[in-house]
């Protein structure tokens, strides 16, 4: 726990940001429920396999490859399954989309992969690569998976703050390709800007479902996510990291508690942090843009 863990209060949802996955499921006895979680061989993805499982869910667990999924699953008992899903490779995503429709329903979609700060411009596809994994590879493998939602069931979208970073505009619609001028962080910014479009959207089109459709700031942790940036900003987040950082469990607690606690199950199309309701940019809350946003992701995953 950092220094910040211990200072900061909670919020009204009775959680802050010192509460961990564990904590917010206390109690909850989730046997029976089915959640597919993306990102799950380290990290966030990885603890909030564990949670789940530990509260008796049955966790569908995706990683790049065969192997890393099937060692992520491995100690989660409750018949949890590995997946194979390259987020960058649409072939790979569409497969895992077939192999989970091969097995029972879904309760959630718990949409934690991610690459952060890429130093350099790499592409997929002829898109800039952070916009195609973390946005189109999630919209692909989500949108292909709506039929095999439960009723009630909740998708949780991992975003960041970092949605601010994104350029003027938002969302760079002429620019997707990020050659016309191209910083990590700015890119990545879109990506998760995308992420909570993408939730917003996706909410909208949920409405009288009873599904549900959230994005999350996890907070800042130290993971493998930051394996891109440079080693002068790792040195600092080494610091930082009893001061401000959260720990894994606790940077777990919010896309776990949107994703199984009771008192999120009405809510839809926000944006959370600590485990409480947050305001985003207005970019992050532009309708219109998320609806423009959701038609061009329609256009490439055709394309790709």
């Amino acid at each position: 726990m950092s220094l910040l863990s211990s200072l900061k209060g909670k919020g009204p949802t009775g959680f802050g940001y010192g509460s961990t996955a564990e904590q917010v499921t206390e109690g909850l006895d989730l046997s029976g429920k089915r959640y597919l979680v993306t990102g799950v061989s380290s990290g966030l993805g990885a603890e909030t396999a564990r949670v789940l499982a530990l509260r008796g869910a049955t966790v569908v667990g995706l990683a790049r490859s065969q192997e890393k999924a099937d060692a992520a699953v491995a100690s989660l008992g409750h018949e949890a399954v590995g997946v194979a899903c390259e987020l960058a490779d649409p072939a790979s995503v569409r497969a895992a989309v077939g192999t989970v429709l091969e097995g029972d329903t879904l309760d959630g979609i718990i949409a934690n992969a991610g690459i952060m700060a890429l130093p350099k411009l790499q592409q997929a596809h002829g898109y800039e690569l952070q916009f195609f994994t973390n946005h189109i590879g999630h919209f692909l493998l989500v949108t292909g998976l709506l039929g095999h939602l439960r009723d009630g069931a909740r998708v949780v979208m991992l975003s960041s703050a970092a949605h601010q970073m994104a350029p003027q505009g938002g969302i760079e619609f002429e620019n997707l390709s990020g050659e016309r001028a191209y910083t990590g962080w700015r890119a990545y910014g879109q990506a998760k800007l995308s992420n909570l479009l993408f939730a917003r959207e996706l909410s909208r089109r949920l409405e009288g479902s009873g599904k549900t459709a959230n994005a999350v700031h996890p907070g800042v942790i130290a993971t493998n996510l930051g394996r891109h940036m440079n080693p002068l900003m790792n040195v600092g987040m080494a610091v930082a990291n009893p001061l401000f950082m959260k720990s894994i469990p606790e940077g777990a607690a919010t896309q776990v508690y949107v994703a199984v606690h009771p008192d999120a199950a009405s809510v839809s199309g926000e944006y959370w942090a600590d485990c409480n309701l947050k305001g985003s940019s207005a970019y992050g809350r532009d309708l219109g843009l998320a609806t423009r946003l959701w038609e061009r992701s329609e256009a490439i995953a055709a394309e790709v």
